[in-house]
C-alpha cells in the first residue's frame, strides 16, 4: 500500500479514536477492530515523533500535541471531502459516508431515514443517536437534528415541525399518589426532570404557576430513560406529545394537569453551509423534509 493511502487511513483512524474518545469507538466508526486502530495510531506518532494520546486501561485523551494536531488533521480530511464534494456535484449523484446526529427519540423520522436509504444507495449513512449539545462543525457531522433553533451563524437551519409537551403519569402511580388537580399540587409528587449535558434542567411551563418551583426528584440526561420510568409508576413526566401519544391510546399512561401546560416545541435540521452544494447533504434535507412524520 503506498504512503499516500496509508497517511489517509492514518488521519482518519486518528480523528475517529479523537472523537470516539476510545480506539474501539474509532473501530466501531471505520468498520475495523479496536486493535487496528491502535496499531495505525502508534505508526502515524512514531512517523510524528509525538505522542497523540494519554492512554489508560479504559479511556485515551489528547495530549496538547494530540490536540494540536487534531485540528490540522481535521481541515486536511475536509479539504478531501470538499475535493470528493465538487467532483460529486459534477456527476450530480449523491454518494459517500454521510454522518448524522439525531435526537434519541429519533422515530418520527424512521420512515424517512427508511426512504432515504432505500432512494441513494451510495451513500453510506452513519446516524449518532444522542440528546447532548454537539458542535456540528468541529465534530464532523454533514447534519444534526434536534429539537430547538440554533443561533450558530456557521448553519443553515430548517424547521422540520412543531409539537406539544404534555404531563404524564401511569395509572398505577396516580393510584398511589393521587391526581394533581392543579400546578400547585406538584410539589407534593415526584417529578421526573430531564437535564441538558450542561446540567440545566429542560423547563415545565405552567403559566397558571409560573413562580413555582418544579421539584426535581430525579434527573436524566436521556429521556428515553424518563420515560421508562414514568410507565412503571415512579413518577410524573413531561414529555413531546409524539413520544407519549401511544402509551395514552392504550392506557399506559394517562395525562396530568391536561391543558395546563403552555409549552411547545420545533424539531430542526441543521448543516454547515459549506456543505449544501454537497449532493448527498442536499439529498437528506431535501428528503427528510418531505417524509419526517411532522411533515
Amino acid at each position: 500500500m503506498g504512503e499516500p493511502v496509508d497517511s489517509l487511513i492514518s488521519l482518519r483512524a486518528f480523528v475517529a479514536a479523537a472523537e470516539a474518545r476510545s480506539f474501539k469507538g474509532a473501530g466501531q466508526a471505520l468498520g475495523v477492530s479496536s486493535s487496528a486502530i491502535g496499531k495505525t495510531i502508534a505508526r502515524l506518532e512514531s512517523q510524528l515523533a509525538a505522542t497523540l494520546f494519554h492512554r489508560t486501561t479504559r479511556t485515551i485523551s489528547l495530549t496538547e500535541a494530540g490536540a494540536l494536531f487534531l485540528v490540522r488533521a481535521r481541515r486536511m480530511l475536509d479539504e478531501l471531502q470538499a475535493g470528493e464534494a465538487e467532483l460529486a456535484e459534477a456527476s450530480g449523484t449523491p454518494r459517500g459516508r454521510l454522518r448524522v446526529s439525531l435526537p434519541v427519540t429519533g422515530e418520527l423520522l424512521t420512515d424517512a431515514l427508511a426512504i432515504f436509504v432505500e432512494t441513494y444507495p451510495l451513500v453510506e449513512l452513519d446516524l449518532d443517536y444522542s440528546d447532548r449539545i454537539v458542535d456540528v462543525v468541529e465534530e464532523g457531522f454533514d447534519v444534526v437534528i434536534r429539537t430547538g433553533a440554533t443561533g450558530d451563524s456557521r448553519l443553515l437551519h430548517k424547521p422540520l415541525g412543531q409539537f406539544r409537551w404534555q404531563l404524564v403519569a401511569s395509572p398505577t402511580y396516580i393510584a398511589k399518589r393521587g391526581m394533581p388537580t392543579s400546578a400547585d399540587d406538584l410539589p407534593k409528587h415526584v417529578c421526573l426532570r430531564q437535564r441538558f449535558s450542561t446540567g440545566r434542567l429542560i423547563p415545565w411551563i405552567l403559566p397558571s404557576a409560573s413562580d413555582l418551583r418544579i421539584p426535581a426528584s430525579l434527573t436524566a440526561s436521556i429521556i428515553d430513560a424518563l420515560l421508562d420510568l414514568t410507565l412503571v409508576g415512579t413518577g410524573i413526566g413531561c414529555f413531546p406529545e409524539f413520544l407519549v401519544r401511544d402509551a395514552l391510546r392504550r392506557g399506559a399512561l394517562v395525562p396530568v394537569l391536561d391543558g395546563d401546560v403552555e409549552q411547545t416545541g420545533v424539531v430542526t435540521m441543521l448543516w454547515p453551509a459549506s456543505r449544501y452544494r454537497v449532493p448527498k447533504v442536499r439529498a437528506f434535507v431535501d428528503c427528510i423534509s418531505q417524509y419526517n412524520r411532522l411533515a
